[in-house]
């Protein structure tokens, strides 16, 4: 079992970008160029490493290999994103992996393109990058190409040393657990369990008890074993579930407009634990967007649009006009799933004002009703 942190250190450590591995400060998938450019190097590490793992370090700066994290991304449906637009895809994890001297929502993102045979080229355009586009790697860059890629082994044995040298281990898991435990999570209830007496999960939130339900918020999950963190959010709550070999979160979306008390099912995530030391995590879509009154959205939404325009003008907010922009991120999702279609294109647009405001809550907010967004669907 590798331990994703160690296997991050060696990647670094290595040496710089390679043909089999690549690094980013920060992904932007909210734009057709970020997307275009994250299916690039992903097109590039799965024709230049046939045999053997290829990998993407995101939350490094490029310069030092200053560790410096990024949000927690959630990669249940991003693989989705690589099928609607490469051909013979790869398979590809995106993992989320706690580093100690970050800050508890900032983890080192780790792209895992598993090997294969067939070449990937692009099946449709995207940004800049046309149909048919085939992309390598030459060094650390990723280049189109019209030649014949040759079958290649080059990096087999280099690949294979690094995994192997970031197997995990007993002390690993311990340490992991108490630092979760106590330096991590310190301030919250924690608790573990241990399944097939191999794998350990650590978990950690908030209690809250709404309409009789118990949830969890501000919650965080970690599977120990492989330093990865399994589940983050500072604004959704969970519930959690568990036997002997399986492990259940669900996630909730508060949608409600002029309440903080109407949950609805957005997603459970199921992790499968096996005696062979394996496991499997599985995903499921529950959302069903709740239906509001259209004359009252539409009076919501042009409030919202006049709020992003002051914004853009860089005019002061009363404090009535600041608590609704707080709430901006969660009514324009709620307006864009009852049919007002720019609504997620007016909010993307408006990310540039909404990061630089003192009130932090905003930002916050935008960041999750960006990750509910990508839950439901890649464009």
């Amino acid at each position: 079992m590798i331990n994703k942190r160690l296997l991050i250190k060696n990647l670094l450590a290595h040496n710089d970008e390679c043909s089999f591995y690549d690094k980013k400060r920060q992904l932007n998938l909210h734009t057709r160029e970020g997307k275009a450019k994250f299916l690039k190097h992903i097109c590039a590490l799965s024709n230049s490493n046939p045999s053997n793992n290829s990998f993407i370090v995101v939350g490094v700066e490029d310069q030092d290999n200053e560790v410096v994290g990024d949000d927690f991304f959630d990669d249940s449906h991003i693989q989705n994103l690589v099928n609607a637009f490469i051909e013979n895809p790869p398979k590809i994890q995106y993992e989320n992996v706690p580093f100690p001297n970050l800050p508890k929502d900032k983890v080192v993102g780790l792209v895992t393109i598993k090997p294969k045979s067939k070449t990937s080229f692009f099946k449709k355009n995207i940004h800049t990058i046309f149909a048919n586009t085939v992309f390598v790697r030459r060094g650390s860059n990723s280049i189109p190409t019209e030649d014949k890629i040759p079958y290649s082994k080059q990096n087999i044995e280099t690949v294979i040393s690094i995994e192997n040298n970031s197997r995990n281990s007993i002390a690993h898991t311990l340490d992991g657990v108490m630092d979760f435990v106590t330096i991590s999570h310190g301030d919250m209830i924690s608790k573990y369990n241990v399944f097939k007496e191999l794998f350990v999960i650590c978990w950690a939130g908030i209690p809250k008890k709404i309409h009789d339900t118990n949830y969890l918020s501000r919650v965080d999950i970690e599977l120990i074993n492989e330093q990865v963190k399994l589940f983050y959010s500072a604004q959704d709550v969970v519930t959690i579930t568990y036997d002997e070999s399986i492990f259940i979160i669900t996630e909730f979306v508060s949608l409600g407009l002029n309440d903080k008390t109407s949950y609805y099912p957005l997603e459970q995530k199921k992790i499968s634990f096996f005696d062979n030391g394996y496991y499997k995590i599985e995903n499921e879509m529950l959302f069903e967007p709740p239906t509001y009154n259209k004359k009252m959205l539409h009076h919501i939404y042009n409030t919202n649009l006049a709020l992003i325009a002051k914004l853009e003008k860089g005019l002061t907010l009363s404090e009535r006009e600041i608590k609704d922009l707080i709430n901006l991120p969660s009514t324009l999702m709620i307006c864009s799933i009852n049919g007002f279609e720019e609504a997620k294109q007016k909010l993307i647009d408006a990310k540039p004002f909404l990061k630089t405001r003192k009130e932090t809550a905003v930002y916050t907010n935008f960041k999750e009703v960006m990750r509910i967004f990508r839950k439901m669907k890649y464009e």
